[in-house]
């Protein structure tokens, strides 16, 4: 679990887009992107607009059988991905908790931290920010913005804590995530948070069991929905 905000930016400014900061403001923008880009990029400038969001509903799930919980605004940024931001990696993350005080960290304004997804040791998933919206997570900036994050419960010492049953939902939910932004399911595109660029966290650690896990997203893609 990531404790500190976008790690490694405070006084700097993102080397990426930001929503509040168009490079030429307002819709002139368009007119510098046609110069340099396609229409594509055309198109995502649209959504760095300030005021410029994606229609949403609180509460709403990405991922099917989740249960919603808010996590403090103070946790995560809004943003309009994949439309402003790439998303083409998934981090995974061990709690060092429990649930109920890993729901609660996320909830509190003070923590500055959050993920997009809790999963539990008897399979239960906890949404608590939106896959659109940039979660403080993996302790880099560039990476929260390209990236979803996953909690796994428990402790990166205890290999009992990742059940059979933890694997195999979060395994589902990855694959759901692969799907949606068409992510490879391998390992340089699903990564640990220990192996973040600048990271200081060891998770998910030596007893996470990577050549299982990868098989059981790639399963998961080829079971039709």
């Amino acid at each position: 679990m990531d404790h500190i905000v976008e790690q490694g930016n405070k006084g700097k400014k993102s080397p990426g887009r930001t929503r509040r900061a168009v490079l030429f403001g307002g819709l002139g923008v368009f007119a510098a992107a046609a110069a340099v880009a396609g229409r594509e990029e055309i198109g995502r400038a649209w959504w760095l607009i300030p005021g410029v969001d994606k229609p949403r509903r609180e509460g709403e799930l990405d991922h099917a059988g989740a249960s919603w919980t808010s996590a403090s605004p103070a946790n995560w940024r809004k943003a309009d991905r994949p439309a402003d931001y790439r998303v083409d990696r998934i981090v995974v993350h061990v709690t060092q908790g429990g649930f109920e005080s890993s729901v609660d960290a996320f909830k509190n304004p003070w923590h500055k931290a959050s993920a997009h997804y809790i999963v539990r040791g008897d399979g239960h998933v906890e949404q608590m920010v939106r896959e659109l919206d940039v979660a403080f997570h993996s302790g880099s900036r560039s990476m929260n913005e390209r990236s979803v994050g996953i909690e796994h419960v428990g402790f990166v010492d205890r290999p009992q804590d990742f059940t059979d049953t933890m694997y195999a939902a979060s395994a589902r939910l990855a694959a759901d995530i692969c799907r949606r932004y068409d992510i490879p399911a391998d390992r340089a595109h699903i990564v640990g948070h220990s192996e973040v660029p600048g990271a200081d966290h060891t998770d998910p650690g030596r007893h996470w069991d990577w050549s299982r896990y990868i098989s059981l997203i790639r399963a998961a893609l080829d079971t039709p929905n």
